[in-house]
Formats: C-alpha cells, structure tokens, sequence
C-alpha cells in the first residue's frame, strides 16, 4: 500500500509544482489583500478538491469517459467563470489609482477559491487516471480512503504554502505599491486560462463532428 500511495503523491506533485491559476489567485489575495483571505480561497480550492478527488474514486472520470459532453459542458462554464474573474481582476487595477482596493470578505474568497477548482472537470480525470494507474484492482477501503487523503493533504500544503509566501509583508508592501499593474496582469492570465480552456473545448466538439 505505502508503495501505491508514493506513486500518486509524486505525480499529484507533479501537477501541482505547475502554475496554474490557482497560482494567479492566491498573488493576487495574499499579496493584494491579506493571509487571511487567502486562506480561506485555499479552503475553497481544496474543499472543491476533496470533491473530485471522492468522486474520481466513485468512477466520474470513467463518466466523463464516456460521456464527454458532461465534462465540456464544465469546462465551458469554468472557462466563462475565469473570464469573469478576469474582467474582475482587470477593473480593479483599472479603478485602483482612484479608489482603494476592496477587500474580500473571507466567505467571498471561499466561494472564489472553491468555484475555481469545481468548475475543473480535468482535475476528476487526473485524479481518475492516476488512482487507476497507482492504486491495485480491488483496494481495500483503507487504501481508497487513503489515497484520497494523500491528495488532499498535498492540496493542502502546496496551496497554504503559496498564501503564506506571497502574504509576507514585503511581497504585500511591494503588490500594493504596483497594485493597479500587478491586478491587470493577473486578470489578463486568469482570461487567457479562461479563453485557453474555452477554446480548447470547442476545437474538441468541432473534432467531434462528423
């Protein structure tokens, strides 16, 4: 069993250590506003983890599988909440030299940070593909539970790591002096994973067509 679960720990590192814009997200709160918030858009994001992570070991990945208008169809809609966040993230740097930055409340950022990894139907795929890589034809329980753990607690640790690091007085005092700058290139990343997500979706239906 400690085998299994040290195969799926490393390659859930190994898509974890990629920037993504989780990354973007969490600059932006812990840098632009506070460790607080941005802890609580962790505990969205991992909570939205947790979920897939169950339902990849309820066989979802298999239903995207098989049915993969289901997953576009939350791809889409992950992608058009990006762009939406995105045009959120533009404005406010657009609006920062006259008006001072808002502060989210931290159920705000909860619901930002859990909508942003719910609306990811790739992540029950990977973690679909990884338990049916890593983990034996019939795991007990204990294994299953286990392996979800795994993921979970590395979601965790990578994820407050990152609002810890970019929460640290100087990297906030230097994103707040730069934050109609910084709040415009955060947005212009989010849309592109947006529009990148979108249009890649769409070239996957047009394959599709007869």
């Amino acid at each position: 069993m400690l085998s299994s679960l040290l195969a799926i720990a490393l390659l859930h590192w190994a898509v974890l250590l990629v920037p993504g814009f989780n990354v973007v997200l969490l600059a932006q709160l812990a840098g632009g506003q506070s460790r607080a918030v941005a802890l609580a858009a962790v505990a969205g994001m991992t909570s939205a983890t947790l979920v897939w992570a169950v339902l990849a070991v309820g066989g979802v990945g298999l239903v995207f599988s098989a049915q993969p208008v289901l997953r576009q169809g939350a791809q889409i809609a992950g992608g058009l909440y990006l762009l939406y966040l995105a045009c959120k993230l533009w404005r406010s740097g657009a609006s920062a030299a006259s008006v001072p930055p808002q502060t989210l409340s931290r159920a705000a950022a909860f619901r930002v940070g859990f909508m942003t990894s719910a609306l990811n139907p790739k992540i029950a795929l990977f973690y679909g593909s990884v338990f049916a890589t890593a983990l034996p034809p019939s795991p007990s329980w204990l294994h299953v539970a286990s392996a979800v753990a795994v993921v979970y607690l590395n979601s965790i640790l990578w994820h407050t790591s990152l609002a810890v690091a970019f929460s640290q007085k100087a990297i906030q005092q230097a994103w707040l002096r730069n934050f109609a700058r910084l709040s415009r290139v955060s947005g212009a990343v989010v849309g592109a994973f947006g529009l990148k997500l979108i249009v890649g979706t769409l070239q996957e239906l047009r394959a599709r067509l007869p």
